[in-house]
C-alpha cells in the first residue's frame, strides 16, 4: 500500500476530486499554503494499492495543469516599504507536486 500526497493550487482541487471519486479513489483534501508566492494551496491525501498508484499519478497529471501567472514580488525588507516598487513577475504556478510513501500498516476504525 502507498500514500500519495499531492500538494496542488487551489483552482485545480475541484477539479482533482471529481476526478478521483470518478476514478474509485479516496482521498482527504486539507489547506496548505506555499512558502513561495504564500498563496493558498490544497494537499490531498490518498490511500491506494501499489498496483493503482501509476492511475492515481496520472488522474492527478491530467487535472493539475501549470500556467503562468503575474506575481508582484515580496519586499526583500520583509514589512512596509514604501520606496519599494515592485514590478510583476511572470512565473510558472499550478501542476503539482507529489509523494508516494510506502506504508507500513493500514487501520480503519
Amino acid at each position: 500500500m502507498k500514500l500519495i500526497l499531492a500538494v496542488i493550487q487551489d483552482q485545480d482541487s475541484n477539479k482533482l476530486m471529481s476526478a478521483l471519486v470518478e476514478h474509485n479513489f479516496r482521498a482527504t483534501k486539507m489547506a496548505s499554503t506555499g512558502g513561495f508566492l504564500k498563496a493558498g494551496n490544497t494537499t490531498f491525501m490518498i490511500g491506494t494499492d501499489d498496483i493503482r498508484v501509476d492511475k492515481a499519478l496520472q488522474v492527478i497529471k491530467d487535472s493539475c495543469s501549470a500556467r503562468d501567472q503575474l506575481v508582484a514580488p515580496v519586499s526583500p525588507m520583509g514589512g512596509n516599504a514604501d520606496s519599494y516598487v515592485p514590478y510583476p513577475v511572470e512565473v510558472e504556478v499550478g501542476g503539482a507536486t507529489v509523494f508516494v510513501l510506502p506504508v507500513e500498516s493500514f487501520h480503519q476504525f
